[in-house]
């Protein structure tokens, strides 16, 4: 969603297409797929990117005055702004649970190591771990050429420390396809206690691949989406090695 578009709350977005000003689609509840087969995008790497910024509220004052005081502000790209403030104890960290069509299931994430592959099966991989709010946060490949080897896909973000950063933090989550507009899903809602969030499924029903909305807190990790979904793996606790800046 644009910077104007924001200030006219009555207008809705052009979900098929995209918002030519801005050029994405905004998953909502009302609309909360697209077709990247339609779109002509199921071909390529998806680029599924995270970036985070702190609540204007925890700072001592609200966007508006933000704006007001310096509006060009608002013109700056979503990943720089994502991570404008400081990034103090919260480590969001995104995954991916995947099936593929011959039964194979895992998992993609920074913990415990499990990074993917991009040119073999899964399929899929994370760049890295992102522990202090870089500016291009963590992002994610899906090599959409073997869409017809991927069954599911579900990407998440959960937190690896015991701080409540989904009360505290805005996280955005973006798809950059090969083709045609970007996606956005915006974590916008206030759960406390939540250490999880399915933020989006990526499906291949019948040789067409759609992309949908979940953005479901959960109060447990991984194994409680597994539960959730139904995928059926076995959980362990895992641990990270020492960060070093």
């Amino acid at each position: 969603m644009g910077f104007f578009d924001g200030l006219r709350r009555g207008r809705e977005s052009d979900f098929d297409s995209g918002n030519a000003a801005t050029n994405s689609i905004e998953l909502t509840k009302r609309h909360d797929r697209v077709s990247l087969t339609k779109q002509g995008a199921a071909t390529g790497h998806l680029r599924i990117n995270l970036a985070w910024r702190m609540r204007t509220s925890d700072f001592g004052g609200s966007q508006r005055e933000s704006l007001l005081r310096h509006p060009f502000k608002a013109l700056k790209p979503p990943e720089v702004l994502g991570h404008s403030q400081s990034m103090v104890n919260v480590d969001l960290d995104l995954g991916c649970l995947y099936e593929l069509q011959d039964g194979t299931k895992g998992v993609v994430q920074p913990l415990g190591g499990y990074l993917g592959d991009v040119n073999g099966a899964p399929y899929v991989k994370l760049s890295g771990d992102d522990r202090f709010g870089s500016a291009s946060g963590e992002t994610m490949y899906v090599n959409l050429d073997h869409r017809d080897a991927i069954k599911r896909l579900l990407v998440f973000v959960y937190i690896y420390d015991q701080t409540p950063a989904f009360d505290r933090t805005h996280a955005i989550v973006t798809l950059y396809p090969s083709n045609g507009p970007r996606i956005e899903i915006g974590l916008d809602e206030r759960h406390p206690q939540a250490r999880s969030c399915a933020v989006v499924m990526i499906e291949n029903v019948k040789g067409e691949m759609v992309v949908r909305r979940e953005v479901k807190f959960v109060y447990g990790f991984q194994a409680e989406l597994d539960r959730l979904y139904g995928w059926g793996l076995q959980w362990g606790r895992g641990f990270k090695a020492k960060a070093e800046r």
